[in-house]
């Protein structure tokens, strides 16, 4: 019985990884969402996701795209998060939508808004641009420092969450 219910589980979490859109219902049940964007969705977005997700404020949740994503997550995502204790968000790198965009109470770009990469509908938007460097080029003391900084400006940008709506704390 137990295996059967695993193998349901299992069916279940893979078929919402082949559908990127599918809201996942923790995610429905957020009030505000913070929308981080790179270009590939495969480093610096995918760790900001998960670091926020970790210590979200009650009512807040993260999801992260890219504006031209990659098949698939830098390989030293995963095991960089995993050195802090996290893991990879459940989704693989997924483009930028307008829907994911427009339902953005916060939008944070890693520091991809040049005219080639980002789409108009996001230049109308306000948000606010952390100018982080790509870590796939550097080598992994550059990869964990980029980690590093963006767990610091994760934890700022929390405290000005809990700070300006202090009934939401978790």
């Amino acid at each position: 019985m137990l295996q059967v219910l695993l193998l349901l589980l299992l069916r279940d979490r893979e078929r919402r990884r082949a559908e990127p859109d599918q809201v996942l219902p923790d995610r429905v049940m957020a009030d505000r969402r913070v929308l981080f964007v790179c270009v590939e969705n495969a480093a610096r977005s995918l760790m900001a996701e998960a670091i926020f997700n970790a210590t979200a404020p009650g009512g807040w949740v993260a999801e992260s795209a890219g504006t031209r994503p990659a098949t698939h997550p830098n390989p030293r995502t995963g095991r960089f998060l995993q050195e802090i204790g996290l893991s990879l968000p459940p989704h693989s790198p997924q483009p930028l939508s307008p829907a994911a965009s427009d339902a953005a109470a916060i939008v944070v770009t890693m520091g991809c808004l040049d005219d080639a990469s980002c789409p108009v509908h996001l230049k109308k938007r306000e948000l606010r641009d952390w100018g982080l460097p790509d870590p796939g080029g550097l080598d992994d003391a550059g990869f964990r420092s980029v980690r590093d900084e963006i767990r610091t400006r994760v934890g700022a940008l929390i405290a000005e969450i809990l700070t300006e709506s202090p009934d939401r704390a978790p």
